[in-house]
């Protein structure tokens, strides 16, 4: 039996619920419905979940006896994903009421320091507290057949459940994933240079001077105690054991699903509709008939991270491109979701009516808080863009989930990407970068840098560049901000001036690279981390 927890299970947040997601499938063709995953539930009847079906025949048996400590419940059904996995969700408000003894039973056990908790932390680990009983429920339940079992947790945000599980259940196989550092995502996100000082820091001296010595605790206590560290690339393989003294066992690089994408006789007609939809949000925001001059159509996407995930430079990269010639007009959007307010009400208007006269603050499709306290709001307008129709570069800022609810596109993200000419995720901080695996899967070529590692796996496995494979990886260290701008801007322009047959050419290689980069093949390095951990269970038992 196979056990995975994450917070992202039937929830999705980031970059890992597509890791899980895409992953499902693969392995469930493998072990059926001996694959479990274990997720929060945090729905309600008012707000349920759209990527969870309860289903009442599963785990009966189980559910028949089970008793659960401190209010927590489970509800039991099918993930809504390729595969369609077993799904237990956990209720675990109740176990705010015994956090302190837990803690510090942590620090009796592991010398896991909560005493500097705050945010997140008491969330994550009532959570993964919650998640390792009911792992304990399981295994007391079905590890009387004798089996194999395997428990995997991903992030610090289910530490507190691998622990759990290991002092409770000695017997299972554990495996810890971090998908990225606590301390080394802080010290990028404060600033500091990671890459050239990567060897002078130390974690737990930066976990003090960050205020994060509660969560690179747990990280670094999870990371030691499981029977197998896995993290996804191999330059966060490095930072692993710099920052929490652990050489991961294996690298376990994140696939793609290719049944996230439509079937070739539906492509063209999808990425027509996506293209459609965004052409008729920038006509009505900015006043130009966008449809009639076939404009470049360039994205962003991910976490709101300014500088880690690159979005500076995707800004300054759109002011260069106005100082080039091109033979195209670019519309660059910004999908990355912030503080929102609601949809704009008079670009609804102006949808349903089809208006293209242009509107006030045309780099906006949703209205935000904080507009002058919001990173990339305030980098749009002091870079300039006003979006005229004369304008041969325009910014579209979008700050909100594209999940079909967003009251102005109406479609997911993943509906909108197949309509782009090009994406570009130039991250400084990037430990795999899902976006543009995503993109070139589906077919739109991409822009990304050597300090993301799906940018480390293209460079190391081909030819970076868009004709051999739809990618071009960008160096990047920490002291070359401007020469990494001047070399995407010129990347682009090239995109921009290709012909149509070499736009055919460049999706073709991009397609090829994300079916390369599919989890039949890549699901071999969890296989070794299986074995790796049953092995380690098996020397830690005898």
């Amino acid at each position: 039996m196979l056990i995975e927890t994450s917070w992202e299970v039937c929830n999705k947040v980031g970059g890992i619920y597509t890791v899980l997601s895409t992953k499902a499938k693969t392995l469930h063709d493998m072990y059926g419905d001996k694959l479990i995953f274990i997720g929060p539930d945090v729905w309600t009847e008012e707000t349920p979940s759209p990527y969870f079906t309860p289903v009442a025949s599963l785990l009966k048996p189980w559910l028949k006896q089970l008793s659960l400590p401190e209010g927590v419940s489970v509800r039991v059904g099918r993930w809504n994903v390729p595969g369609k996995p077993i799904a237990i969700l956990v209720k675990f408000e109740g176990m705010y009421a015994v956090k302190d003894q837990f803690y510090g039973r942590m620090w009796d056990l592991y010398g896991v320091d909560s005493l500097h908790a705050y945010g997140d932390y008491d969330e994550a680990c009532a959570f993964s507290h919650a998640a390792g009983m009911v792992v304990e429920s399981l295994v007391n339940f079905y590890g009387k057949k004798g089996g194999d079992i395997i428990a995997h947790f991903d992030e610090w945000t289910t530490g507190m459940g691998l622990l759990y599980t290991k002092a409770a259940c000695p017997e299972v196989a554990t495996i810890f994933t971090t998908h990225a550092t606590c301390i080394g995502r802080s010290i990028c996100g404060n600033g500091k240079p990671l890459y050239d000082q990567l060897k002078n820091y130390n974690g737990d001296q930066m976990a003090r001077e960050l205020n994060m010595e509660s969560k690179h605790s747990l990280e670094k206590t999870a990371a030691h105690q499981a029977d197998c560290f896995t993290t996804v690339s191999d330059i966060t393989a490095v930072e692993c054991e710099q920052l929490l003294e652990r050489k991961p066992d294996v690298v376990t690089p994140n696939g793609f699903e290719a049944g996230f994408v439509p079937v070739k006789s539906k492509f063209g007609a999808a990425r027509e509709k996506a293209r459609r939809q965004l052409l008729e949000v920038a006509s009505a925001l900015c006043g130009a008939p966008a449809k009639e001059d076939d404009p470049f159509l360039l994205a962003t996407a991910g976490r709101c991270e300014y500088r880690n995930k690159g979005l500076d430079i995707f800004l300054d990269v759109a002011d260069k491109l106005r100082s080039l010639p091109l033979e195209r007009r670019v519309i660059a959007f910004v999908l990355v979701p912030a503080w929102v307010k609601e949809p704009r009400a008079d670009l609804r208007e102006a949808l349903d009516e089809g208006k293209q006269h242009g509107l006030p603050d045309p780099v906006l499709s949703h209205w935000i808080n904080n507009p002058y306290e919001d990173a990339i709001n305030c980098r749009i307008h002091a870079l300039g863009f006003e979006n005229r129709p004369s304008d041969k570069v325009s910014v579209i800022y979008v700050p909100c989930y594209l999940d079909g609810n967003d009251g102005i596109f109406g479609k997911s993200y993943y509906d909108l990407l197949i309509g782009f000419d090009a994406t570009m995720f130039p991250s400084y901080y990037e430990p795999w970068g899902y976006t543009p695996l995503e993109s070139v899967a589906f077919g739109v070529p991409t822009v990304t840098t050597s300090l993301s590692g799906f940018g480390q796996w293209v460079i190391r496995t081909a030819n970076d560049s868009f004709e051999d494979s739809g990618v071009n990886v960008i160096g990047r260290n920490d002291s070359n901000y401007s020469a990494v701008v001047d070399n995407i801007a010129r990347s682009l322009r090239f995109l921009n001036e290709a012909d149509s047959e070499q736009r055919a050419l460049i999706s073709r290689a991009a397609m090829d690279t994300a079916a390369r980069a599919a989890w039949q093949y890549f699901v071999t390095y969890y296989v070794d981390a299986f074995a790796i951990a049953l092995e380690s269970r098996d020397n830690r038992m005898a």
